[in-house]
């Protein structure tokens, strides 16, 4: 028997991460929380990574504690002070979402989750992608990891990771073995021509690291017609890497509208929303960042 919140005791939620000031995770969990009527509180914590255990001590035992939304430099880390692991997270070896599941029998289980696989994939459906030829990724990384894991759900058997160093693709190697993707590496010297022969290419890097690549797309003068680019970079945005791929008649979806859908599934998971409900969780929370409805 699961134990739900005392009756008019908010449950708390919260992104936690280093640095932390700048997520857009509190406007649009609250916006869902608001949409959905959920008596839910959802904040922002900077936390260290020294202060990781502290921290995940405080969430166990505080009855309050319902959900956290894990970013950087936590994915990896919060895995090994969960009870449950789900995929794609098992897979990934990263978390990007964390439930508290208290029942009567047991004071806490903590459930770890990656939902930025199926914000990706909704924001490369939403961009009007279908899965079909092959693929690029940029970046060597936990979101190039859940990239990997978003192109094998849409079938894309076949992809190509861009990397400043080869040396460091082993673990995405094994993450994409186990997806059954066959991956190829490239340093960021090839990335015109492998992008070039791609339908969709997925930027995994930190804002303005592919200003570089888009400097080269933008005097090779390369036809990107019908061409899908995800960049997870979404401040400022257009990225410079975006405005290239739109001038070379390129299709552009923002890493804004994979958060809104990751989120989406987050706030799910912490308010046990029925899924019914995801359409109208999407839009509020677009809503509050000012992104289109869907």
């Amino acid at each position: 028997m699961q134990l739900t919140q005392p009756e008019g005791r908010p449950f708390r939620a919260a992104v936690i991460g280093h640095p932390i000031s700048h997520s857009r995770s509190p406007d649009l969990h609250r916006a869902a929380y608001s949409y959905l009527a959920a008596l839910g509180e959802y904040e922002a914590v900077d936390v260290e990574p020294g202060e990781l255990d502290a921290f995940l001590h405080q969430f166990r035992t505080d009855l309050a504690w319902r959900g956290l939304s894990v970013t950087m430099p936590h994915k990896r880390a919060v895995v090994a002070y969960l009870d449950q692991i789900h995929e794609p997270a098992l897979t990934l070896g990263a978390v990007n979402t964390v439930r508290a599941v208290r029942t009567s029998d047991h004071p806490v289980r903590l459930e770890g989750y990656n939902t930025d696989v199926q914000g990706i994939v909704s924001a490369l459906r939403f961009a009007g992608y279908k899965g079909a030829g092959d693929a690029v990724v940029l970046g060597g990384g936990g979101t190039a990891a859940a990239a990997l894991s978003a192109l094998a759900m849409l079938h894309v058997r076949s992809a190509t990771l861009i990397i400043r160093n080869p040396d460091k693709a082993d673990s995405l190697m094994r993450v994409a073995q186990a997806l059954g993707v066959n991956l190829s590496v490239s340093t960021f010297d090839g990335a015109l021509k492998v992008i070039a022969g791609a339908t969709a290419t997925i930027s995994a890097l930190p804002p303005r690291a592919a200003d570089s690549v888009a400097d080269h797309l933008l005097h090779a003068c390369t036809d990107l017609f019908g061409k899908v680019l995800l960049d997870v970079a979404y401040d400022p945005w257009p990225s410079c890497l975006a405005s290239v791929w739109e001038a070379q008649r390129g299709v552009t979806v923002s890493g804004l509208d994979m958060l809104v859908y990751q989120a989406a599934e987050q706030a799910l998971l912490f308010t046990e929303a029925p899924r019914a409900l995801l359409p109208g969780v999407i839009n509020a929370m677009c809503g509050a960042v000012g992104a289109p409805r869907r």
